[in-house]
Order: structure tokens, then sequence, then C-alpha cells
């Protein structure tokens, strides 16, 4: 990803230059600088991990929400940027009782 010297937009390539679509300035491309760019194409995703025979210390930490399966007042939970950088996290609840799973995000 390049950035404009000008005015700071993210830049796009046309051909051997990067091109700001906001202010039109263009400069070369260097190979070896992008070589050195880390993109996340070609990235393996991350593994899942299995929770299901971790004690109650691995879980986490606690927190009073009532389980929409089985009424328990108390949950694990964790929370997950998974949305835009400039919105709220996402908060993930495990019931401490039958282990179903929800999330609750701010709307």
């Amino acid at each position: 990803m390049e950035f404009c010297d000008e005015c700071g937009s993210m830049m796009k390539t046309e051909g051997d230059h990067w091109v700001c679509g906001s202010c039109g300035h263009e400069k070369l491309r260097d190979g070896a600088k992008e070589e050195a760019m880390v993109t996340t194409q070609g990235q393996e995703e991350s593994e899942v991990v299995d929770m299901s025979e971790a004690g109650d210390e691995a879980m986490g930490p606690t927190t009073n929400a009532r389980c929409p399966e089985c009424g328990n007042e108390k949950a694990y939970y964790e929370m997950k940027q998974i949305r835009a950088a400039d919105e709220s996290e996402t908060r993930f609840f495990t019931c401490t009782e039958c282990d179903h799973k929800w999330r609750e995000d701010d709307h």
C-alpha cells in the first residue's frame, strides 16, 4: 500500500506508476520497496482453538449476562474488534452452565 506524498490519500497502481485517486499525483513504482510490503494475500487463516477441554481458569473472566438458551445469569466473555477500527468491539459470551455461545453488538 502506498500513500500520496501530496495529500496523504491511498494510491493505486497503474502500470509502472502509483496514482493518487484524490489529487492525481503520480510517482514511479519501486519494485524492491513493494517486495518488502506485507499483504494479507496468500496468508493462512488463524487456527481455531478448541476450548472444550479447558478448565474455568482458561476460559477467562465472567460477567452477569442472561443466557438466551437456559436462563443462567453468568457467562464467560471476551471482546474482539471484528468491524472497522472506528466502531465498538463485539462482546462474545459463553454460558457457564450450558456452554451456549452468543454475541452482543452495540447498535
